[in-house]
């Protein structure tokens, strides 16, 4: 086994959603033995093969009980509401409070073709939630309301641009000064 990649904000692999599992070979047991490991060392509860830019439609997760796969997983129910808070691997050192529902009935097939029906609740309901979502192309930032996103979105951008947050804020009040007077400059110029 081997750790794999994981890939972040801004990959479009993360974007897109995963075609189903139509044959559990050699490859796929390989694949998930190593996101096992990728998760474990990250570390991490869950990991969907989209995370480390595979288009198979299975997750891997961990919730202290051992680690399992799902292949072509579906949540046939849910039920209440949980608020928590959530980090994702693919958005590293970054939390929100997200709501979710409370339990969920997960179905699909473990590595060997047989059929898994999973009642969950809590953290082990979050997991399975967060994970389907990726194999759909729904990254968690899209489960922040306005206000959070924009937050987001914002240290998002500091990070990538590896400034301090006060430069970076200033860097970007001094983009926004430039720009209005650039607009302002245009309207006063003869045409």
């Amino acid at each position: 086994m081997s750790q794999l990649p994981i890939r972040t904000f801004g990959d479009p692999v993360l974007k897109s959603s995963t075609p189903e599992v139509l044959e559990i070979d050699e490859a796929l047991l390989r694949l998930a033995g190593d996101m096992i490991e990728t998760m474990h060392e990250a570390p991490g509860v869950g990991l969907a093969a989209t995370q480390v830019g595979v288009q198979k439609r299975m997750f891997v997760y961990d919730v202290g009980d051992g680690a399992r796969a799902v292949v072509n997983p579906r949540i046939s129910a849910a039920d209440g509401e949980w608020t928590y808070e959530e980090g994702c691997l693919s958005v590293p050192g970054m939390a929100w409070p997200i709501t979710r529902a409370k339990e969920v009935h997960l179905e699909g097939r473990d590595l060997h073709g047989n059929e898994v029906s999973i009642e969950a609740d809590d953290l082990l309901a979050r997991v399975f939630q967060h994970e389907v979502d990726h194999l759909d192309g729904v990254l968690l930032l899209e489960r922040l309301d306005e206000e959070q996103r924009r937050d987001a979105m914002r240290t998002l951008r500091e990070m990538a641009l590896s400034l301090p947050l006060d430069a970076a804020r200033d860097a970007d009040r001094d983009a926004d000064r430039d720009v209005a007077r650039y607009a302002s400059q245009e309207m006063r110029r003869p045409r």
